[in-house]
């Protein structure tokens, strides 16, 4: 039987314009996922509170604007639930939530059209997770040239090399998994890393030399 909307999960489901911390653990995944697709509502909603805020880290990863973010990760789990007796636990629920957000984010990036936006310490905090050729960190110049040279530069990338270079470098996922989110072969996760990463030294090199690197 396919799995239909609650009509007090779609009154009642949280959103998600504040994320909290991971969740509560209490009960098994796998219990709370058969309850939900036996139609318990609060046992979806466990599961929503365990994985909110990764579910939104994903989504931001491409679209790099947190109220879009927001938005996708609300809707990745209204997606999840009308489509949970489809899972069939091959890859982990999380895997499987992180492909439905990506999937949305990628899906919206390329209907919006919206430009990235990084603001004060985010940009910051980006730019010192990507690795020079040294493996240190781009990480000279004022916050306001940082935005908007960091804005500019991820901007150029496609939204599928985005999202690679964010889900590994910020989000600290495995090829295995990045290949698990986004469909894509290890090969082609790893190639696109590889561009990615020349691209944003390339479009960056000038901040690198700047801080010292």
């Amino acid at each position: 039987m396919a799995c239909e909307i609650a009509p007090e999960f779609l009154q009642t489901r949280p959103r998600l314009t504040k994320l909290r911390t991971p969740g509560r653990q209490d009960g098994d995944e796998a219990e709370l996922i058969q309850e939900a697709k036996n139609g318990n509502s609060e046992a979806f909603g466990v599961l929503v509170e365990r994985y909110q805020r990764r579910v939104a880290n994903v989504a931001f990863a491409v679209v790099h604007n947190q109220d879009d973010a927001i938005e996708l990760a609300q809707e990745t789990f209204v997606r999840a639930y009308e489509n949970l007796q489809k899972f069939e636990s091959r890859s982990s629920f999380s895997t499987w939530l992180y492909r439905i957000a990506a999937n949305l984010a990628i899906d919206f990036w390329r209907r919006e059209g919206r430009h990235v936006l990084l603001r004060g310490e985010d940009a910051e905090n980006e730019l010192q997770r990507l690795p020079t050729e040294k493996g240190d960190s781009f990480k000279a110049a004022s916050r306001k040239e940082l935005s908007g040279r960091l804005s500019k530069a991820l901007e150029e990338l496609t939204p599928e090399h985005r999202a690679v270079i964010l889900l590994r470098e910020v989000e600290g996922l495995s090829y295995d998994e990045i290949s698990d989110v986004l469909q894509c072969p290890r090969g082609t996760v790893m190639s696109r890393l590889h561009y990615a990463r020349s691209r944003m030294r390339v479009m960056l090199k000038d901040l690198a030399k700047d801080g010292g690197g």
